[in-house]
């Protein structure tokens, strides 16, 4: 069948790891969410972002609902949240975000990561206190003062408000999250978030050269293929 085909297939088997590592993500999230709240989206807001998002980048129902009916029962894993801060190759600023089971695993595997491209873990809040910890709402749209009117009115506590390019995107603290989004829906009814999350936004960027680039996107894949990382954040400006 010759080359042709194996680069399909190479393909195919790519695409399917990538599935299978944002289903097994959201899976976690999702099954959290509900775990920590009411197994009901309607009921519960957290629970009803993730979902949102979740159909967005095109996650298949039966894996939602399953991750949800999977919260309903009783025992169940036990995962905690836990953030790791280092310093990238070629001097990146880097925050992973994980969801474990098991703690001990999931240090093991990032340190991993980070050794093995010559990076370094850093203690935790020195590389987040260079980033802005924000929400950050997105949808298409140009009247900027009919937005900032419902969010004062709904006494959101917004940190800025842009509009560029023929969309709006509004950034306020994380708490702020589920309060502008009721206030954006209200003034909006039909409005389509194209982007909705809690984030870290580097306070600078940061150009790296070829070979430093190349190091780190294979960082990037490394942190990527660990099981239990969830979110990366960095401050390097892709190519």
């Amino acid at each position: 069948m010759g080359r042709i085909f194996e680069k399909r297939k190479y393909s195919i088997f790519k695409t399917a790891a990538q599935n299978s590592k944002l289903y097994s993500r959201y899976s976690k999230i999702l099954y959290m969410a509900a775990k920590n709240g009411v197994p009901d989206p309607n009921a519960n807001p957290v629970l009803r972002n993730f979902v949102e998002r979740a159909k967005k980048e095109n996650v298949p129902s039966h894996v939602i609902e399953k991750a949800i009916q999977k919260a309903q029962g009783s025992g169940g894993e036990n995962y905690q949240p836990a953030r790791y801060e280092g310093i990238g190759p070629g001097g990146a600023l880097v925050i992973v975000e994980c969801l474990s089971d098991n703690p001990t695993r999931t240090i093991s595997d990032v340190r991993n990561c980070f050794t093995k491209t010559g990076a370094k873990l850093s203690s935790n809040g020195s590389v987040a206190m260079l980033f802005d910890h924000l929400a950050v709402i997105s949808f298409k749209g140009s009247d900027e003062d009919k937005t900032m009117e419902a969010l004062f009115e709904a006494d959101v506590a917004v940190e800025e408000v842009e509009s560029k390019d023929g969309h709006i995107t509004v950034f306020a603290p994380p708490a702020e999250f589920y309060k502008a989004k009721t206030a954006l829906h209200k003034a909006f009814p039909n409005v389509e978030f194209e982007v909705q999350e809690i984030t870290f936004l580097p306070k600078e960027n940061k150009t790296l050269s070829a070979e430093s680039l190349a190091t780190f996107e294979k960082f990037l894949g490394m942190l990527n293929e660990c099981d239990d990382v969830q979110e990366i954040y960095h401050n390097v400006t892709m190519p």
